[in-house]
């Protein structure tokens, strides 16, 4: 293959584009990273739906963050379209010189088309001629291949000829100021300090992914009966309160809980400030990555390789079936996932003395 690898001394202002969910957006923190990082002269934007911005903002390597909101469909045709236009208006007075999408949205590909950047990168992949013809290069994805999501998004910046050191592929994520403060007077609340608590998230928003209740609950009991304090959260939304709900209710004694209390930059300081995290594949794994906390993980239906915690003290529990990861909502599409139950209270329990006696 002909070598067209980039010259980022020839280029100024830098657009990526990330349009997907928080987890997905916060794994492409170490892009930013790397880019500054051998060429300190660029300026780099990033493009995310507004939701998951908080991904992302105060990250020291992104110049300006810039949104589409999910609800400018409620707008009606016309207030759709002033907000679209005036979103493409804001990117196209940055006059990007090179523009990353990392996914296979189409709206990346008609923005590069709309914004006429000298040099553009997007997935391979049959995503149509419309897709595949907009940009000038195209990073490869091997079917089959499993390897972490980081890697994959950091093969955008291989195809041009940028290879980042191991120690600059980190997660990066900034609770920043204001969250520490607020954060740190709600622990003050629940009488915890920090660094002497274990954060349970057991929820995703995708509850196929969460372990039993039952074995939950049983979980924090023993945490609690070998004299640990144990911090709850949970998403403020209906179906993962009623889990935490049901989660407490069988608890022999109450514990420490900010379920729903948190924003995401305030979860992400009580993840820096926990001895370790202990949840499912979700959001708050990845933070816990990003802040360089210890994490225990329970993987079911998703595969760990690619979704797993990333370069911090981890232990991940799985069971050992055939069918997993399958990436299916459950088994048979229905939300319940038997590989998850297969996981015992035990095999947790191990795991997390393994990482506290790895990081005591």
């Amino acid at each position: 293959m002909l070598n067209d690898s980039i010259d980022l001394n020839q280029v100024r202002r830098v657009l990526v584009i990330k349009l997907r969910h928080h987890g997905d957006v916060l794994l492409t923190s170490p892009v930013f990273s790397v880019l500054k990082q051998q060429a300190p002269q660029l300026e780099i934007d990033a493009l995310v739906y507004r939701d998951t911005q908080e991904m992302l903002s105060l990250h020291p390597a992104i110049s300006q963050l810039h949104t589409i909101d999910r609800n400018w469909k409620k707008l009606g045709l016309i207030g759709q379209c002033k907000a679209e236009l005036g979103l493409i208006s804001r990117l196209r007075q940055r006059q990007y010189d090179l523009v990353i999408t990392l996914t296979e949205h189409k709206r990346g590909a008609w923005l590069v088309r709309l914004l006429s950047p000298r040099w553009s990168v997007g997935p391979d992949g049959p995503y149509g001629k419309l897709f595949r013809k907009s940009f000038t290069h195209r990073y490869l994805q091997v079917p089959g291949n499993r390897r972490h999501t980081i890697e994959i998004h950091l093969d955008a910046l291989r195809r041009i000829g940028v290879y980042p050191a191991e120690q600059q592929r980190q997660l990066t994520l900034v609770a920043g100021h204001n969250a520490e403060a607020t954060l740190a007077a709600k622990l003050e609340q629940q009488g915890l300090q920090a660094g002497q608590y274990i954060l349970v998230h057991p929820t995703s928003r995708w509850l196929f992914k969460s372990w039993t209740v039952e074995n939950m609950a049983a979980l924090i009991n023993t945490l609690q009966q070998r004299g640990q304090r144990v911090l709850l959260t949970a998403a403020p939304s209906p179906d993962e309160m009623a889990m935490l709900a049901d989660i407490q209710s069988r608890l022999t004694q109450p514990v420490a809980s900010l379920a729903g209390q948190l924003t995401l930059k305030e979860l992400a300081a009580a993840i820096d400030n926990a001895r370790l995290y202990i949840g499912v594949d979700s959001v708050p794994m990845h933070i816990a990555s990003a802040m360089k906390t210890p994490c225990v993980a329970l993987f079911g239906p998703s595969g760990d390789i690619e979704w797993g915690p990333w370069q911090v003290p981890h232990r991940v529990v799985a069971a050992r079936v055939p069918c997993r990861p399958c990436g299916n909502a459950g088994c048979g599409g229905g939300w319940n996932s038997e590989c998850l139950k297969l996981i015992s209270l035990q095999q947790v329990l191990d795991a997390v003395d393994a990482v506290l006696g790895e990081t005591a």
